[in-house]
């Protein structure tokens, strides 16, 4: 029995399964960070929706009352 060199074939199977969470775990972190500076990029404001007033979404009309 050598080290390092596995002998069973579902250690193969394991190998290729891993590598499959791995590539949809990068998927998605590429994903999220496209989306984020793509909405940067784009340089609109950047608002959190935290059920809080905004003026900023008041047009000027509501502003002058």
């Amino acid at each position: 029995m050598s080290i390092g060199s596995p002998k069973h074939e579902i250690y193969k199977r394991r190998k290729s399964r891993n590598l499959a969470v791995l590539g949809l775990c990068v998927g998605m972190v590429l994903l999220v960070f496209s989306v984020t500076v793509v909405k940067v990029q784009n340089g609109g404001m950047i608002e959190g929706y935290d059920h809080t007033f905004r003026a900023s979404v008041l047009s000027v009309a509501e502003d002058a009352q």
